[in-house]
């Protein structure tokens, strides 16, 4: 029997972007993550989707796999559109579809933001601490 077509790329990225997903409490390998994150800096798309296609299979098998069913199970709980066509994508054929590199691809840009807060939060802290007087003991 055919396999039949995943839902497109472009539908599977306005899903994802809906999804509530949290690369805090997904238990994910944040260095390989952070391959997808830091790809994006460069803003090649063709750089980024080849990392994408790289990584997402072993992240939905290394923890992926039940963030990214539970977010999709809930969207459809809320009626979003094409989350019941994502979800069976991933039921068949997991970390292999567009929904899961866009979930890759929403998570690697929470991480990449959050770690720019704290890039950000560490050079001000820096900058306080040489402005301090030295403890004397």
């Amino acid at each position: 029997m055919p396999r039949r077509a995943h839902l497109p790329r472009r539908r599977a990225d306005l899903l994802a972007a809906r999804l509530d997903l949290d690369v805090g409490s997904a238990r994910l390998c944040l260095a390989c993550l952070s391959i997808v994150a830091h790809a994006l800096d460069g803003c090649d798309r063709h750089e980024i989707q080849g990392r994408l296609m790289q990584i997402t299979e072993t992240l939905w098998v290394e923890g992926l796999d039940e963030h990214a069913l539970g977010a999709v199970r809930d969207a459809c709980d809320r009626g979003l559109r094409d989350a019941p066509a994502a979800l069976a994508d991933l039921e068949e054929d997991g970390g292999r579809t567009p929904i899961a590199r866009a979930i890759v691809l929403c998570l690697a840009r929470q991480l990449r933001r959050r770690e720019r807060v704290e890039e950000h939060l560490a050079s001000v802290a820096r900058d306080r601490l040489a402005r301090t007087w030295p403890e004397l003991n």
